[in-house]
């Protein structure tokens, strides 16, 4: 294969840390390589280097002539003052952007809910992302560079890029690299897999899942090597105390083809007990929707809803934006009321919602990590029967990727990451049984994501999950339902048949808001309590995204200032992430409430 680009001994180093000490690495003509690591460690950065946006302190990046590269980056570097055609085609004239079938692809894929004239200034976040994406898509490169592409994309959206991708760079055509936490997304168009860690990139071949089985059998050998290397030691000290041993054959090993390296591993849940368990605490009755509907105004976002939800059942929910899944997922919690139909709840039921927006955080920001968790209960029991185990809260914290010197850490100054997965520890310490996880994936890498599956394999409770990352949604759910129309429906081929029925009945892709008078349904007007309700929530978004507006603006101030400090930088990257995210979904919520008072 002919080779793109290359970097040879690679250094990268910030006044508080080394990020890559002689790193070399290359890329050849038909490579989909997916780069993975911890948060931190620099999977943006080398992305960035091999682009030539970052100069490495010592090394080199060299690229052959005449290739065309394309980034996509994390940042939003829109100009507000562009049509969304311009930010995508520029000044192409109509018929010759129109005339290219891969544009037309781009639009369609990504932009197909959006006014083509309209204006950027008037997009949510999400929104500018997709067009970040359709601008580069629309351009025609021989190695692209994608830094977290999937974000603001649902499941359909995800599976759309996946196939455009393995269209445009197919076997032994240009190159791809992209970083991404979203594993399905790496297992379906990468071809090999980098992981960043401890200073230097460690190539392996294949997507996710092969990345994995060469991972473990690199551990595994790195411990018997380990093994070996302390026996060796016990028996030169044996030999020093007590004379010369007899002779002995040398130990053998050998490695075990990939069948053999999981024969001994148990399923993943033990569903009999966790069920029984879960009946235990739940009893028969967990939350019961029956023929419940949800609308305000004109605007109907769920009709004839009926889902009995059993104790221990785990169900993932997919639905395209703005479908209506935070309003089930209310309806469940007991935060919504039906305006139809009615929701009954056990007397046992006790439900948490891992909300994206992290609430659960804003009274404990000033105070070190070890005095919030010190504040709920001092064990916490995960597995049932002779395999439960009781955690103490700092166990927990360990388990979930916490070292030692961050207990002191203020909450306030931990990461993005850092912060969800300890709003994840406090509500599984309040001991819920109805779990409710709403996009629980954000910030997190893919080792603190198996971390948190492997936690949730072992809760033993009603589990329910809204998640654009499919592979986690398979993982950690035993079924899945769609919001398809305003209606739920069960999906026994799962995320498959969703994106099956999306392909193929596009009369199910209303998403909420549709008019009742569409539905044939008759149209009542919010009450005067009602109405008086939603003015008061309208009022409180607009004096929180002034707010936000004001701290996004005093981030990016600092973001000014840190240029040379990559941790602050990290941070501060982190925090603005957060902040626009929250933005987002006001803004979503505000037109929602906006449109059914105008009703």
């Amino acid at each position: 294969m002919a080779h793109l680009l290359g970097a040879e001994a690679l250094r990268l180093e910030y006044p508080t840390k080394v990020v890559f000490d002689g790193v070399s690495i290359g890329v050849d003509e038909g490579d989909r390589i997916g780069i993975v690591g911890r948060n931190g460690d620099g999977k943006s950065s080398l992305l960035r280097m091999l682009a030539g946006l970052v100069e490495p302190d010592s090394g080199r990046v060299t690229v052959r002539g005449g290739i065309r590269v394309g980034v996509l980056s994390q940042a939003d570097d829109l100009d507000d003052d562009l049509r969304v055609r311009d930010a995508v085609v520029g000044d192409q004239a109509e018929h010759e952007w129109a005339g290219d079938a891969r544009v037309r692809d781009v639009i369609s894929g990504l932009l197909g809910d959006l006014d083509w004239e309209g204006p950027i200034r008037g997009l949510s976040g999400g929104q500018r992302r997709r067009v970040s994406l359709a601008a580069l898509l629309a351009g025609d490169w021989d190695v692209v560079f994608l830094d977290e592409p999937t974000n603001h994309l649902d499941v359909e959206g995800i599976a759309w890029l996946a196939e455009h991708l393995k269209r445009r760079w197919p076997a032994g055509s240009g190159a791809l690299l992209v970083v991404t936490h979203d594993r399905w997304f790496l297992d379906e168009i990468c071809t090999a897999t980098w992981e960043v860690h401890d200073r230097l990139v460690e190539p392996f071949e294949g997507g996710y899942a092969a990345y994995i089985l060469q991972r473990v059998e690199r551990d595994r050998q790195a411990a018997a090597i380990e093994a070996r290397r302390q026996n060796l030691a016990r028996k030169e000290l044996a030999w020093l105390r007590r004379g010369a041993p007899a002779r002995t054959s040398k130990p053998k090993f050998r490695i075990d083809a990939a069948n053999e390296l999981i024969a001994d591993v148990p399923e993943i849940r033990d569903r009999v007990a966790l069920q029984s368990l879960a009946v235990s605490r739940l009893g028969k009755d967990v939350v019961d929707v029956l023929d419940a509907g949800v609308a305000y105004g004109d605007r109907v976002v769920l009709e004839k809803v009926e889902w009995r939800i059993a104790p221990g059942e785990r169900t993932g929910i997919l639905g395209v934006n703005g479908a209506g899944k935070s309003t089930l997922l209310g309806l469940i919690s007991g935060t919504v009321v039906p305006t139809s139909g009615r929701v009954k709840h056990g007397k046992t039921v006790k439900v948490a919602t891992l909300s994206q927006r992290m609430t659960e955080l804003d009274e404990h920001l000033a105070d070190p990590v070890r005095v919030v968790i010190s504040r709920l209960r001092t064990s916490y029991t995960i597995g049932s029967g002779s395999k439960a185990q009781d955690l103490t809260p700092g166990q927990l914290l360990e388990r979930m990727g916490f070292s030692s010197a961050q207990l002191s850490t203020p909450v306030k100054d931990l990461s993005g990451g850092q912060k969800r997965r300890l709003q994840l520890l406090l509500i599984l310490l309040d001991q819920p049984n109805v779990l409710i996880l709403d996009e629980p994936t954000n910030d997190l890498d893919t080792d603190m994501l198996a971390a948190v599956e492997d936690l949730l394999d072992s809760w033993a409770g009603t589990l329910i999950v809204v998640s654009h990352d499919r592979y986690f949604l398979e993982r950690v759910t035993d079924q899945q339902y769609a919001i398809l129309g305003g209606r739920l429906r069960h999906l026994p081929g799962g995320v498959d048949e969703y994106l099956r029925l999306r392909r193929e009945q596009p009369e199910l892709t209303r998403t909420a808001g549709a008019s009742r008078t569409q539905q044939d349904a008759g149209a009542t007007a919010l009450s005067g309590s009602d109405r008086r309700a939603a003015q008061k929530e309208v009022a409180a978004i607009d004096r929180r995204l002034e707010k936000l507006q004001r701290e996004i603006a005093d981030v990016d101030a600092q973001l000014a200032d840190a240029h040379d400090d990559f941790e602050r930088l990290l941070g501060l990257q982190r925090r603005r992430d957060e902040l626009v995210g929250e933005t987002t979904t006001l803004e979503e919520r505000w037109l929602e409430l906006g449109e059914a008072l105008d009703g």
